[in-house]
């Protein structure tokens, strides 16, 4: 049988997973000692570890091509869901925040509200959660600009610690929704390969349990 392919977010969210796998005793040295490769084994090859990009690690998996994936909810919340959450993984914690400049009375008035953010479909669910018309620009690069320059009235980003923003003289005006990694799953992957996924499934819950 083919191995059952896991792909992982790179980065930040890599590390903590080979760190997930390796206290469960899975042996992640070919991972650890990469190199530019983007597919690995673990645990000798029953395990394969493909590294990607966060949009394109849902990808993967809703095309069936991995059977896992490791991926933040901002990103689930964004980009899809032809797949199937299985795990909330109890690390890269932060949240989605509504922010802008410090005093600004964001809430007030009836005018229409301009969001700068990267995250453009979690801002459209929020402010339609809240019955607020907004116009929404995608920015790619520092979203606290956007308020600064006076493109917009605030932005909808990732917070971790706020400093960022308290530095460029920005403040959270309402949490919207707290992140972290999550296991996915693809739907067909779920039925073919049940047994396999449910072992480690239950050894990552069992872990993070015991935290």
């Amino acid at each position: 049988m083919k191995p059952l392919r896991i792909a992982l977010t790179k980065g930040r969210l890599e590390k903590d997973t080979v760190a997930l796998f390796e206290e469960l005793g899975y042996n992640c040295d070919a991972v650890r000692n990469k190199g530019r490769r983007l597919i690995l084994p673990i645990d000798n090859g029953e395990i394969e570890v493909v590294l990607a990009k966060a949009a394109d690690v849902i990808t993967y998996v809703e095309h069936g091509v991995c059977d896992l994936g490791v991926v933040g909810k901002d990103t689930i919340l964004e980009n899809g869901t032809g797949f199937f959450e299985l795990l909330d993984l109890g690390f890269g914690r932060c949240k989605f925040a509504l922010a802008g400049k410090k005093g600004a009375d964001f809430f007030g008035g009836y005018n229409v509200k301009t969001i700068a953010t990267k995250y453009p479909n979690v801002a459209r669910t929020f402010f339609e959660k809240k019955g607020m018309d907004i116009h929404c620009i995608k920015i790619e690069g520092s979203v606290e600009l956007a308020p600064l320059l006076g493109l917009s009235d605030a932005i909808v980003d990732i917070v971790e610690t706020g400093s960022t923003l308290k530095e460029n003289g920005l403040e959270v005006f309402e949490d919207i929704v707290p992140i972290s990694a999550r296991l996915i799953a693809n739907n067909a992957s779920l039925k073919l390969r049940k047994r396999e996924i449910e072992e480690i499934v239950d050894k990552m819950y069992q872990a993070i349990k015991e935290r």
